[in-house]
């Protein structure tokens, strides 16, 4: 009798110290001692800093799929903090991208009804396009980017995808937490309080990555 198939792998990226943190820390978490990065749940889910900017997210990336049995098989869900972009925004809103951009292009995202139906749970959901940047947002920079159609930044997940998508189709996803927003940057008294509340959004939202990655069809495979 054949054994069952091994779950299709999830690859968690994030690219700061206090988003690997919030991630380790998350409900349904189960340690993993032979993942150096740290085991996130089930032993097909797994956790990957790759540092900060895009060179080092695209280098992490590249070095990660380089491993994979199946050429696509692994799904990527880059996540962590970013810049809200929309007035009204608040820290600790979660952005579920439909693409991701920057100069190299653009990445449709999977799933991402799914993702936004799960994730309304933890808080308010904005979905749209996911800019990638080299530097942090602040004022007029924050609104030239949002005049592009973007409604967040961060500087990894447009890269991240990139690189995931190149190697091979594959599912691909990018949930980001509002850190700081037009009315809450981050230079502004009331920061930390921002910071504390995305963090704690982030630390609980771990359970909807799975189900997205339950759900998944891979008719690509």
């Amino acid at each position: 009798m054949a054994s069952p198939a091994a779950p299709d792998p999830l690859l968690l990226t994030c690219a700061l110290g206090i988003e690997h943190l919030a991630l380790r820390r998350g409900p349904g978490r189960r340690p993993g001692p032979d993942d150096p990065n740290g085991g996130t749940g089930p032993e097909n889910v797994r956790l990957l800093r790759t540092g900060m900017g895009a060179q080092a997210a695209r280098r992490a990336m590249t070095r990660a799929l380089a491993r994979e049995t199946v050429p696509g098989g692994t799904a990527v869900l880059a996540t962590g903090f970013c810049a809200g972009l929309v007035p009204g925004m608040r820290p600790g809103d979660l952005v579920v991208a439909a693409e991701t951009r920057d100069p190299h292009g653009h990445t449709p995202c999977t799933g991402t009804e799914l993702l936004t139906t799960e994730l309304s749970r933890y808080g308010t959901v904005h979905v749209g396009p996911l800019a990638g940047t080299d530097h942090v947002v602040r004022g007029q920079a924050r609104a030239a980017l949002h005049e592009t159609g973007a409604i967040a930044a961060d500087m990894e997940s447009a890269a991240t995808l990139h690189a995931a998508a190149g190697t091979a189709r594959r599912p691909v996803a990018a949930v980001r937490v509002v850190v700081d927003a037009p009315g809450h940057e981050l230079i502004r008294i009331g920061t930390l309080r921002g910071g504390i509340s995305a963090f704690r959004v982030l630390r609980g939202v771990l359970p909807a990555f799975l189900e997205w990655h339950r759900s998944l069809l891979l008719p690509w495979r």
